[in-house]
């Protein structure tokens, strides 16, 4: 019996890709007097090529982008504090985000989070999409120590909402990191369908969050044996 609903957050939840993008565009134009010789497109893009889909820190960014555009009077680190700065401010949610958490919550169902990433930084986006309030338990693999896909960070998410691996869903991006490494401790596995990868060893696959307590319903229909 499905008991608790578990996220991932980037790529899940927060629309990272158009939230980068925002981002970049307003970065462009709030350090213009340092970044206005570069063309904003082309530094759109040189920026999200070097970010790799968030899995290249933004120190390093940084540092290639000073290098390839020459940008003077600026320092690496002032860049990535104006990236820690601002970014929350750029963040755009999945369609349907809140009305999802507040049908699952209405349900009676445990709400958790498990992502990767620092730790303030995490939680300064998970508060700007206004979403903290309607989770149970928030683990950030900074702050954690242990980080996915290991399953000690699964097992832990469990014990913290006070149920067995078994009667949790975890729900991510990651074909991987969150549906494999999720479904290895017992979790069911669902996979949010996305461009960068094929496809999923999943027990469902989603394109919208709405979807979601519809296919919970069905998974505990099955456990009762009343499907």
């Amino acid at each position: 019996m499905i008991k608790a609903i578990i996220f991932d957050l980037d790529g899940t939840l927060l629309n990272r890709d158009e939230s980068l993008k925002v981002f970049i565009s307003e970065q462009h134009d709030r350090l213009n007097k340092w970044l206005g010789h570069i063309p904003k497109e082309e530094y759109i893009q040189k920026f999200i090529e070097l970010d790799d889909h968030g899995y290249v820190w933004k120190d390093e960014v940084f540092e290639q982008l000073t290098k390839e555009f020459e940008i003077e009077g600026i320092s690496v680190h002032e860049l990535l504090e104006d990236y820690l700065n601002f970014f929350k401010e750029n963040c755009v949610p999945f369609p349907e985000l809140l009305e999802t958490l507040e049908e699952l919550k209405r349900n009676h169902f445990l709400v958790g989070m498990v992502t990767n990433g620092k730790g303030q930084f995490q939680m300064d986006n998970i508060k700007a999409l206004e979403m903290d309030s309607y989770m149970d338990v928030i683990l950030i693999s900074d702050w954690e120590g242990v980080k996915k896909p290991d399953s000690m960070i699964f097992r832990r998410v469990a014990e913290r909402l006070h149920v067995c691996p078994e009667d949790c869903v975890f729900i991510g991006d990651h074909p991987d990191k969150d549906v494999k490494a999720a479904r290895e401790v017992g979790m069911k596995g669902i996979w949010k369908r996305n461009d960068q990868w094929d496809g999923a060893e999943a027990d469902d696959m989603i394109d919208d969050l709405s979807e979601i307590p519809g296919i919970i319903l069905q998974f505990n229909s099955i456990s009762n044996g009343t499907l």
